[in-house]
């Protein structure tokens, strides 16, 4: 069972009238997931692969915009001329991995939406094992591999740790909320711990936002920071549509959606990864019908739909952009060049 993420999360405390007594109870179970994370990780023997790892994982729960940018990183090294593919858990899939993924023998079911979605631009592996995957993917020529996620995953040497934050601060939102550990909060780890492993901070923000929040800034210390935005790839489709996605922050989608003129007249969320059955695309499509409307959803979304339900439903796409590209790039050649 996929749970939805609750919106209380992201909530600070100055900024709500009372604490959910369900944060409350849930508080012991989040120190022992503290405990446990910062154990695993101060006990791991990082696995070196034979190529570069650059990671791309994040300090919360949710969506933060992660998938896009590890799809920019594996294009601007390609265009460096780096043979870099991709690794990924593969969540939501039934496969172990280690396994090359195949848009023609794969579906979502079998390897996960992200990584269906990823290998539209080149080799991506997936595994549960990720040191597994790595040496899998060194094998079969890789020079750079980037991990979607792992920020938490202590089995493989890293060579470049970047952190995925999520920089709207819109509508009494904050990304660590309370700063509180799963499943009191959204975090994975205590801030200052994850903060500490990485090199650098991506800031996602969307296009509308000119400027990212100073007192989120401030909280990222001496970790460099590198903003990002989020940019369709192209506009919405036209006319009325009601919208649906099934991502770890559903309603970002709804208000990117409407930011980018869509006639949305109707938006339903689901829990991430959720499996679209006949039965619920049906629904949706009723009550598309209701409106005179079509239908449109995430790229992600878009991956997990039924073979004979992808011409009847609109997919939007969308890239990380970064303001600072030369930024990036330094951080990549860096993580290129060999340890002395």
């Amino acid at each position: 069972m996929k749970l939805s993420t609750p919106r209380w999360w992201y909530v600070r405390e100055r900024d709500r009238a009372s604490m959910p007594m369900t944060r409350i109870l849930l508080k012991p179970l989040s120190w022992i997931w503290a405990a446990v994370t910062a154990r695993k990780i101060a006990r791991a023997r990082p696995v070196d692969p034979g190529a570069p790892v650059i990671c791309v994982g994040n300090i919360t729960m949710g969506g933060t915009g992660k998938t896009p940018v590890v799809r920019e990183i594996l294009a601007r090294l390609r265009a460096m001329g780096v043979e870099a593919q991709g690794l990924s858990r593969g969540y939501g899939g039934r496969l172990p991995g280690p396994v090359s993924v195949d848009l023609a023998v794969h579906t979502a079911a079998d390897v996960g939406d992200e990584p269906l979605m990823m290998a539209k631009d080149g080799p991506i592996w997936i595994a549960r094992d990720r040191a597994a995957g790595a040496l899998a993917a060194a094998a079969a020529g890789a020079r750079a591999i980037v991990m979607d996620d792992g920020h938490q995953n202590p089995g493989l040497a890293k060579r470049l740790s970047l952190i995925v934050v999520d920089g709207e601060t819109r509508d009494g939102e904050w990304p660590f909320g309370d700063g509180a550990v799963f499943p009191s909060g959204p975090l994975r780890e205590p801030l200052a711990a994850g903060l500490a492993r990485a090199d650098a901070v991506v800031l996602m923000l969307p296009e509308e936002v000119a400027a990212p929040d100073p007192e989120l800034l401030a909280l990222f210390g001496a970790t460099p920071v590198l903003i990002a935005r989020l940019s369709a790839v192209t506009p919405p489709p036209p006319g009325p549509q009601v919208g649906f996605a099934g991502v770890g922050k559903p309603w970002k989608v709804e208000r990117a959606l409407k930011a980018a003129g869509c006639e949305l007249a109707d938006f339903a969320p689901f829990p991430d990864h959720f499996a679209y059955d006949a039965a619920t695309l049906r629904r949706l499509a009723a009550r598309a019908e209701d409106f005179g409307a079509g239908l449109v959803t995430t790229e992600k979304d878009w991956a997990r739909l039924p073979a004979d339900w992808r011409d009847r439903v609109n997919a939007w796409p969308v890239r990380a952009k970064f303001e600072n590209e030369a930024a990036l790039d330094a951080l990549l050649s860096r993580a290129m060049t060999p340890a002395p």
